[in-house]
């Protein structure tokens, strides 16, 4: 396990309505949105990168690697880290008010952080965060119609309380094998699943019932296979509890 230079030491180890693809549905309504911040230079990430592997295999998760750059100065350059991700760890902390900041990190449902490659502990946080107050209430679809992808967010349902947040749709590569030259993880070959290639904001939502268009030109670039939409409390700066969210192939 890696952390951020400066940050303290670990002290401890979309409800959807409808998802729809083209003509494909599921019928499975996610309960948790499991971020993982990992990096190519942590020999500690393996583990947990192949642990979202296996949650990307289950309709009720939306699980999502989220590759950072802040270890790229240890000798390799993550091929798919951004800034954004290291920037959107750290918000996370700051509304928590603990600095705590590692690789592996994994966010439940953004209420709730624990190490990635914890996969009992990853089990535990998605059933108890899911029962906290509107985490995971808000009805959310998502199609793609000719050259858009359609995202409805329902409004909030009754006793979930006040809530606003941000509707953010993610561009996701499902598996991407890199090779490895230099650092902790040289000469290594690790597959990264559910990776996020972009990330951009749809919306505000004010607890009303709300619809977007995305030109599908905005997401599906080389190697970007699949979308992700999620509703958040709070914004981009001040992150929240997951409010819903869903998942969808793009071929």
């Amino acid at each position: 396990m890696i952390r951020i230079p400066g940050f303290s030491r670990w002290s401890g180890a979309l409800g959807v309505c409808a998802l729809v693809a083209a003509t494909h549905a599921s019928a499975a309504e996610p309960r948790a949105v499991v971020e993982l911040f990992t990096s190519q230079g942590c020999s500690s990430c393996p583990p947990a990168d192949k642990i979202i592997g296996d949650l990307a295999k289950d309709p009720s998760v939306i699980a999502l690697s989220m590759p950072i750059d802040y270890w790229d100065y240890l000798g390799w350059k993550d091929t798919l880290a951004d800034a954004r991700f290291s920037a959107r760890q750290k918000a996370y902390s700051q509304m928590r008010g603990d600095r705590d900041v590692y690789t592996p990190q994994v966010v439940v449902n953004g209420s709730a952080h624990l190490v990635g490659s914890n996969r009992t502990g990853i089990e535990d946080a998605i059933k108890t965060t899911h029962k906290g107050t509107g985490i995971m209430t808000v009805p959310v679809a998502m199609a793609v119609s000719g050259k858009e992808i359609k995202v409805s967010v329902a409004a909030a349902p009754n006793g979930a309380g006040a809530r606003q947040g941000e509707v953010w749709i993610c561009a996701v590569s499902k598996a991407v094998p890199i090779a490895i030259a230099r650092g902790e993880n040289r000469g290594r070959e690790v597959t990264y699943h559910n990776v996020v290639r972009n990330l951009l904001k749809v919306g505000d939502w004010t607890g009303a019932a709300g619809s977007w268009s995305v030109p599908l030109e905005n997401i599906a670039h080389d190697g970007v296979d699949a979308a992700a939409v999620y509703v958040q409390d709070g914004s981009r700066e001040r992150p929240g509890p997951m409010l819903g969210g869903a998942f969808t192939s793009l071929h």
